[in-house]
């Protein structure tokens, strides 16, 4: 039987000492020109089979710089499906990438779904196959889905998760500005919709089966980091959770406002930064530093990150 996918967390966040996790939204115009001029044809976009070659081979170099520094990497597969069959081959390869290199894995796949459709995407994102031919390959160690279907949305992904010693973090307040209009939306009694959805979340989370040794689930929610008030309410009401944060970097969460989900020691959050990172080579004071070493960039981006959490952790103690 696989450990708790939460003991898990807690032991790389504890050892790796940050909440940090690095996203991986690989847009093959922005890689380093040293990666492309690798490739034949990376002069051309739309060329598929050399794309797929250097975006596999950027987030690879990229995970192997972060991997003695972070506890998780966030994969985005909407930036592989772009590729079709050659880009989902390249998805679960950074997969085995990644655990080869002792990083937790988060899928970020926003399915969902009710039934055996819901049952056929667990599956598909979740379980480790057994198929002939299939043996090698490795699905996430936790994913995001779409919880807006309800219990029997997120049931589903909930039972495979912790059948396989995984992970599932469901959707709950996103990050964009707009998402206030729906998700702040509130009934008569003055609940929010992203506030209902947080407390059937909470429900299939509390089961006795779903919690590890450290006293978290193994069903977390995703929480944009840019409502830090949110934040706030939901890490003292649900304090078997694990949170997802996104926003920090690129999307202007501050430091501040993201640690407020972590708990005193640390734990209870992983705040995911993607752009602000991987992109690092292209910001003046990294390449003032570093001049064309587009992996020191992304290196002393992960450091100061890093850095500025734990100043904002010391601060909100």
């Amino acid at each position: 039987m696989p450990r708790h996918f939460a003991d898990r967390l807690c032991e790389a966040v504890k050892s790796k000492k940050t909440a940090l996790v690095v996203g991986l939204d690989p847009v093959y115009s922005r890689l380093p020109s040293t990666i492309k001029s690798h490739y034949e044809s990376s002069t051309e976009e739309f060329d598929a089979t050399s794309a797929v070659d250097a975006i596999f081979d950027f987030c690879t170099q990229t995970m192997q710089v972060v991997a003695p520094m972070v506890p998780a990497v966030k994969i985005n597969i909407a930036f592989f499906e772009k590729y079709f069959w050659e880009g989902i081959e390249t998805y679960y390869a950074l997969i085995s990438e990644a655990d080869n290199l002792g990083l937790e894995v988060i899928g970020d796949v926003k399915r969902g779904d009710i039934g055996h459709t819901a049952e056929l995407y667990a599956a598909a994102h979740l379980e480790n196959p057994a198929l002939v031919g299939l043996e090698d390959t490795l699905a996430p160690d936790a994913i995001t889905i779409n919880g807006f279907a309800g219990i029997d949305g997120i049931e589903p992904f909930a039972d495979m998760a912790t059948r396989q010693g995984k992970g599932i973090f469901v959707w709950v307040r996103s990050s964009n500005p707009s998402a206030a209009v729906i998700q702040d939306f509130a009934d008569a009694d003055g609940q929010t919709m992203y506030e209902k959805l947080a407390e059937i979340v909470g429900q299939v989370a509390d089961k006795a089966e779903r919690i590890g040794k450290s006293g978290y689930s193994n069903v977390g929610m995703v929480v944009g980091g840019t409502t830090p008030k949110v934040s706030t309410a939901l890490r003292q009401k649900y304090d078997k959770v694990w949170f997802l944060v996104p926003g920090y970097g690129s999307q202007g969460a501050s430091a501040a406002d993201c640690v407020r989900f972590c708990k005193p020691d640390g734990t209870g959050a992983l705040i995911n930064a993607s752009r602000s990172i991987i992109y690092a080579y292209e910001k003046p004071k990294y390449k003032e530093q570093f001049g064309d070493d587009w992996k020191k960039c992304i290196e002393q981006a992960v450091i100061d990150a890093k850095m500025d959490l734990a100043n904002a952790m010391e601060t909100l103690m």
